[in-house]
């Protein structure tokens, strides 16, 4: 396991920033610089150039990555963020929110 509370395809909160308050589902995690790219936060916009004669150029909204410690994870029973605490459940290390208790 990773040493983020944190995995992809989790449902997360932003807390901070210019989208604080948006939902997403978290597609990719960048463990050497804690930054993760959260689906349809951070947009940003890309200009590709055309290649050859049939494809043209466009812009494209990505969304780009954005530091861990700006997310925070949603509980799925309450729909609410919560921190997270590492619990060892027969012989498993599992994730559980601090709010409701429940294993993540």
């Amino acid at each position: 396991m990773a040493k983020y509370h944190i995995k992809t395809g989790d449902e997360v909160q932003v807390i901070a920033g210019k989208d604080k308050g948006k939902t997403g589902k978290v597609l990719q995690i960048f463990t050497e610089k804690d930054r993760i790219v959260v689906e349809g936060i951070n947009l940003m916009k890309k200009h590709m150039r055309a290649r050859g004669s049939d494809q043209k150029g466009q812009i494209l909204e990505l969304s780009a990555p954005m530091h861990i410690s700006n997310v925070m994870l949603i509980d799925p029973s309450t729909k609410k963020p919560t921190r997270v605490k590492m619990e060892v459940k027969e012989g498993k290390k599992v994730r559980v929110a601090k709010k409701t208790g429940t294993i993540l």
